[in-house]
């Protein structure tokens, strides 16, 4: 991230002295431009920016009206917040395994979860893959269900030539500092192509208000700021640069790591993974990360308790076994270093030592 911000220091802090000087913070000129150009980036109509990832999924399922009673598929492998968002909707989270050679949502096993209160999909692109989103989006047509694409981490993938924040009914994405593309605090947008959920969630954001002091729905307060927007604007081109280089770091892992260290992500020539994160599995997990760490070489694990072991999620019934894919994965993921401007000594060092171990 220093390297990221040295390297724009001059457009970035330009850019926030013209959102200072133009005295305009809320809802305003950065904002609009920063909704087209991610509509465009995106290959969609509509974005609309929110304040963070966890609020543009809750305002996608309040949006389409999702509510208590409902359900909402989830996969058991991800961040909380995705669990949250259902939560705070009035729906419940319904967890399905994973599969354990994508780390993303079991797609076979999604049918034998869908209940006549079903009434959503969210396919998470987990670490900065896509989902098997043909399987998906061909399941909820059967049902009758919505798509929600939890792109939180999954800015510029591509999924059989069509970005993230395409391939659903809406997508939900986080500018969280430390994402792909970052703003310098919580930040976020919903993609979509559907004009009617498009028109309801602009007011959601703002209150549930079109027009000041008139409110058709008992809104949120979750508007992208006019800073975060402008500074989103000045990354956004750039995107495609450190997607490239983020790729070809995770190639040089992938083709020099020695395997029977750990088991690497696997790839598809179908798919483009933006590599948020690099994980790869170790039985000894723990001993491997001290080791790397002796050296130099720090390292981070997502997540090492899942959803259903959380003691928040204790009211859901599930016990330690129910996602024995999911379970896997958090007592072996470790996260290896990948950021834009990682020098190639640094690059080597990881396979070296990894190799030496």
């Amino acid at each position: 991230m220093n390297y990221l911000h040295d390297t724009l220091q001059e457009e970035i802090l330009t850019t926030i002295r013209k959102v200072y000087d133009n005295n305009w913070f809320i809802m305003g000129n950065e904002l609009e431009l920063f909704e087209k150009e991610y509509a465009e980036y995106c290959g969609t109509k509509y974005c609309i920016g929110v304040g963070n990832g966890l609020e543009a999924l809750n305002l996608i399922l309040r949006g389409y009206g999702i509510g208590q009673g409902d359900e909402v598929i989830i996969p058991a492998n991800t961040f909380i917040a995705t669990a949250l968002a259902v939560n705070y909707s009035g729906a419940k989270p319904v967890l399905v395994d994973t599969d354990i050679n994508t780390y993303n949502i079991d797609t076979s096993l999604i049918r034998e979860k869908i209940t006549p209160r079903t009434k959503a999909i969210i396919a998470v692109h987990l670490y900065g893959r896509p989902a098997d989103m043909n399987s998906i989006n061909k399941i909820a047509d059967e049902y009758g269900l919505k798509v929600i694409e939890d792109a939180a981490q999954a800015h510029n993938a591509t999924y059989f030539g069509k970005k993230a924040g395409s391939l659903g009914h809406a997508a939900g994405f986080s500018f969280y500092p430390t994402k792909n593309l970052g703003a310098l605090g919580d930040a976020g947008a919903i993609t979509t192509n559907d004009e009617d959920l498009y028109r309801k969630v602009r007011m959601l954001r703002n209150y549930g208000s079109e027009i000041k002091y008139i409110h058709e729905y008992k809104g949120y307060n979750s508007r992208l700021d006019e800073l975060q927007a402008a500074i989103l604007r000045v990354k956004l081109k750039y995107l495609d640069q450190w997607t490239n280089e983020r790729n070809r770091i995770a190639e040089y892992y992938i083709s020099n790591i020695v395997k029977q260290k750990v088991i690497l992500p696997t790839i598809s020539k179908d798919i483009r993974n933006v590599w948020h994160i690099f994980p790869v599995l170790c039985e000894e997990r723990d001993e491997m990360q001290k080791k790397l760490l002796e050296r130099g070489i720090a390292t981070a694990i997502h997540y090492p308790t899942p959803i259903h072991l959380q003691k928040a999620y204790a009211d859901l019934g599930y016990r330690k076994g129910d996602f024995p894919c999911a379970e896997r994965i958090a007592s072996t993921e470790l996260s290896l270093p990948l950021w834009q401007g990682m020098k190639e000594d640094e690059i080597e060092k990881v396979v070296d030592t990894i190799s030496s171990i």
